[in-house]
């Protein structure tokens, strides 16, 4: 292709909305422009990116034994009625009614659409197993969408389903969906982290993020040098951590005026934080009073909190009048004296320490000498990991000290078990023509966020630097002076046999300044860089420039071709 007929509208400046570097490097570069909140046309340059990723994609998922289809956007409601989760997306689901009007839904996920199509079709264990993809939009509708593609309302999403007859085959094409991620996202050039996840809304069994290291990166990250273990900071399961035993003292009420925080109670009764107990107060969609308690060094994952409590959606921060119904005290609370009406989470560390501060659930009181195995009613309390988790904690797996890192999340597979087969009564009949619920996972690939972490991972000063595999173009050949008819010619030489040899070739042929041309070629991150200049007509030459590295080569003009296949072969 020639620039002159390529729509890439380059700016010098980053719009004054652009917030994370690839939302500035794409708009900068001619990548995207902005329609309305969260949601981006694709412009030439990251529709051949997107359409790259999407082919690494669909090769990998054929190699799997994928079959890709394409479903409705619009859903109705009946479905996500019948599975449960109309409710459970909340605001998020884009929901509409037609002229009849019937609920419809703007497709957030098709867990329950791709359901009801194979129960409709599917009848036996000889047609199993079963894995089927798309990847077209999906929309949510975030409460503040940012970062550009990082998180918006309408994005580009590769779905693919596993149905099996059992537990053992469902876990077989898990491992095969985690195989192909991992071979995906290594074609794309990415450093990334295999990550244990929460399932979150989609439910199921256990989960794998495929996470994108970068500084960057809304996802926290525990990790362990000397094993293999690495998981999201919602899921990290913890040991653990056992105080040492003490001779207990008798529990005692003191005041402590004005000591409505840790910090407070740490200075004025002069303890190590570790010898205190923090409480934190949420309610639940349906007003339920949920009450976290965890060591005072450590902090409430709301995430864990919330598949610890039965039949609890969504969180949020509970209001006064909720924390007083039960004898509680705002900065003052415990779950000693506390009247029926609350859940009570305690962490599982907090079982094991002896004679703590916790509040009395009177203003300006504590409660010293807690043991909480001792003083906590047993029967009116859960007891789990709902701490999060920090860095210094002990790996789960080795014990080693956890690190901690930042992510952008670019993929998940789930199991989902017979979450949806269930509630949607999918069905099929087994060897012994007994009727059983099909066993589903899940994959899904966000193909924007893709392209947007490899910008997030792989830039410079002067705009981004793409891997091969992805770029819009492989190579870029740029005659310095386009209105020298000489000049242009060689460099459409060398273009054609670029073309002819199959790479992924672009000329620039405006008649702009070599420094503009340049710094576009930078900007955009164009893997190689061809420039014919009249030094190198006079020799009968090339320059090569190597984005990635700066690296400046210079090539015989009967060895172009030749050599440039060994340099992008390189970088591959």
């Amino acid at each position: 292709m020639k620039a002159t007929e390529l729509y890439a509208p380059t700016l010098r400046e980053s719009p004054a909305e652009a917030e994370l570097l690839s939302h500035k490097l794409m708009l900068r570069a001619g990548f995207i422009r902005k329609a309305a909140g969260g949601m981006y046309s694709y412009l030439p340059l990251a529709w051949r990116t997107m359409k790259k990723i999407m082919q690494i994609i669909r090769e990998e998922m054929d190699a799997k034994g994928g079959q890709e289809i394409m479903m409705p956007i619009t859903q109705p409601a009946e479905i996500w009625q019948e599975s449960g989760r109309w409710a459970v997306y909340g605001d998020e689901m884009m929901r509409l009614k037609d002229r009849h009007g019937r609920e419809f839904a703007l497709g957030p996920t098709h867990e329950e659409m791709i359901t009801t199509l194979i129960r409709g079709e599917v009848k036996s264990y000889k047609q199993l197993p079963l894995m089927l993809y798309q990847i077209q939009n999906k929309y949510r509708d975030e409460i503040r969408p940012r970062f550009g593609l990082m998180r918006s309302r309408e994005f580009v999403m590769k779905d693919l389903y596993s149905f099996d007859k059992d537990v053992d085959g469902m876990n077989i094409s898990y491992k095969k969906m985690y195989d192909a991620y991992d071979k995906i996202f290594s074609r794309c050039g990415l450093k990334f982290r295999p990550v244990e996840a929460d399932n979150g809304a989609i439910g199921g069994g256990h989960s794998h993020e495929f996470t994108v290291l970068a500084p960057s990166g809304e996802s926290s990250i525990a990790y362990c040098e000397k094993c293999d273990f690495a998981a999201s900071d919602e899921k990290a399961e913890l040991k653990v951590i056992k105080a040492e035993a003490e001779n207990l003292k008798d529990l005692e009420k003191i005041e402590t005026p004005d000591c409505h925080t840790i910090e407070m109670v740490k200075n004025f009764l002069q303890v190590p934080i570790e010898k205190t107990i923090k409480a934190v107060a949420f309610q639940d969609d349906d007003g339920r009073l949920i009450l976290a308690f965890v060591r005072g060094d450590h902090e409430v994952n709301e995430i864990k909190v919330l598949n610890s409590v039965e039949g609890a959606l969504h969180l949020h921060m509970a209001e006064e009048s909720a924390i007083n119904s039960v004898g509680g005290c705002a900065g003052f609370m415990s779950p000693i004296g506390l009247k029926d009406g609350a859940v009570i989470v305690v962490d599982s560390t907090v079982m094991e320490m002896y004679n703590a501060v916790a509040g009395a659930n009177e203003v300006d009181k504590h409660f010293i000498n807690v043991t909480p195995r001792r003083d906590f009613d047993a029967e009116k309390i859960i007891v789990a990991d709902i701490r999060k988790v920090q860095e210094g904690d002990p790996c789960p797996r080795c014990g080693e000290k956890l690190k901690m890192t930042r992510g952008i999340e670019v993929g998940q597979v789930f199991t989902l078990g017979n979450k949806y087969s269930k509630s949607l009564s999918a069905t099929f009949l087994d060897e012994n023509g007994k009727e059983q619920f099909f066993e589903m996972g899940c994959y899904g690939i966000g193909v924007g966020r893709t392209m947007a972490a490899a910008i997030e991972q792989n830039n410079d000063k002067d705009g981004i630097i793409w891997h091969p595999a992805i770029a819009p173009f492989e190579v870029v050949v740029v005659p310095v002076n386009a209105k020298e008819i000489s000049q242009l010619e060689y460099a459409e030489k060398i273009y054609s046999e670029l073309k002819n040899s199959g790479i992924d070739v672009l000329l620039d042929d405006r008649k702009e300044r070599a420094g503009v041309k340049f710094k576009d070629c930078d900007l955009i991150g164009y893997p190689i860089r061809v420039t014919v200049s009249p030094k190198t007509l006079e020799n009968d030459s090339v320059e090569i420039k190597i984005r990635k590295s700066g690296e400046i080569l210079n090539f015989n003009r009967g060895e172009v071709v030749e050599k440039i296949c060994a340099e992008l072969k390189k970088l591959f």
